[in-house]
């Protein structure tokens, strides 16, 4: 069974529909909703056991909304938006989340924020809104690694006899997740700045 692109039919167009109601949107939402009672878990209740099920909650509906879009013909102009940005603020809320509670260093989140800044700069510098460019592979493989790598992370602050293996096994995981983090950057880059410059050169000679 594939992970990526799973539910998607062979031979069948993948259309955006304006639809706002749909079971992918409320799943994006659902994973809004994890964020701040992840923070709550950890800063306020250091109940870092529950915190990994919200996290791994919040991953499931990541997979889940993507199949349920493409399987039933659920994909939205909405769900395109909210779904990148429902990854972004979840693996930068959790990161900053574990920076205060001790759990990560402060330059994990730097690695996190700082290709996205540059990102959200060029985008703002030519577009007035989302670039609508479609997530690549290396973007979903880089979410899904950060996605397991931080409740791994998590589970190896509880007093088991597994902690050390399971710190050992985060970090390879979430560096994989940084690596891809940093190429799927320098690639979107490139992209934005391919389509800011057709659109201006489109603009400027009609």
């Amino acid at each position: 069974m594939k992970f990526i692109g799973a539910g998607s039919r062979p031979g069948r167009p993948q259309m955006d529909h304006d639809r706002v109601f749909t079971i992918p949107n409320l799943l994006t939402v659902v994973r809004f909703m994890g964020v701040p009672l992840f923070i709550w878990l950890v800063l306020g209740q250091k109940q870092y056991g529950a915190a990994v099920v919200v996290l791994a909650v919040m991953a499931g509906t990541d997979w889940i909304d993507g199949y349920v879009a493409r399987r039933f013909d659920q994909a939205s102009k909405l769900g395109r938006v909210l779904d990148p940005i429902a990854d972004r603020l979840a693996l930068i809320a959790v990161a900053v989340t574990l920076v205060i509670a001790g759990v990560v260093h402060w330059l994990y989140l730097a690695a996190l924020v700082i290709p996205d800044a540059i990102l959200l700069a060029l985008t703002l510098s030519f577009f007035r809104g989302h670039p609508d460019l479609p997530v690549s592979v290396i973007g979903k493989v880089r979410t899904g690694l950060l996605l397991l790598g931080t409740p791994l992370l998590v589970l190896s602050r509880l007093d088991t006899a597994f902690s050390d293996q399971l710190f050992v096994a985060a970090w390879i995981v979430l560096g994989l997740g940084l690596i891809g983090h940093w190429i799927a950057a320098y690639n979107y880059f490139w992209a934005i700045l391919r389509k800011g410059r057709g659109l201006n050169h489109d603009g400027g000679t009609t």
